[in-house]
């Protein structure tokens, strides 16, 4: 579980990175929303992932900024056998027939879907 946390927090992190270089780009004074998703190979808790990033956001525009988050879990289909499954972050192994050769159905990762400012 510690693991997870520490995951939790290094994405409230690389969100909140995200809209302050978006918000400086934007010459924002402040955010006011932000809607976002993320993909990854593990369940992950959005409200921890909301909770770091207020934490963060803490002394920059993005505070009180309210964070629109959904999260995925990606999906792999098995070469070998062609079940597919939910791959987790220690890699690609196949929970049908052990094979490690498989395709990822999406990229993993973070998108920005919009951010409001002032």
């Amino acid at each position: 579980m510690g693991h997870q946390r520490m995951h939790e927090s290094s994405l409230g992190e690389d969100v909140l990175r995200a809209v302050l270089e978006r918000a400086t780009e934007a010459g924002a004074t402040r955010v006011r929303v932000v809607r976002c998703h993320i993909v990854e190979m593990e369940w992950l808790d959005p409200e921890a992932i909301a909770f770091h990033f207020a934490a963060h956001a803490r002394g920059t525009v993005a505070e009180g900024a309210r964070l629109e988050l959904a999260t995925t879990w990606v999906e792999a289909d098995c070469s070998n056998c062609g079940k597919r499954y939910k791959p987790d972050q220690l890699g690609l192994l196949c929970p049908h027939c052990g094979s490690t050769e498989a395709e990822l159905l999406s990229e993993t990762g973070l998108c920005i879907d919009m951010i409001l400012f002032d």
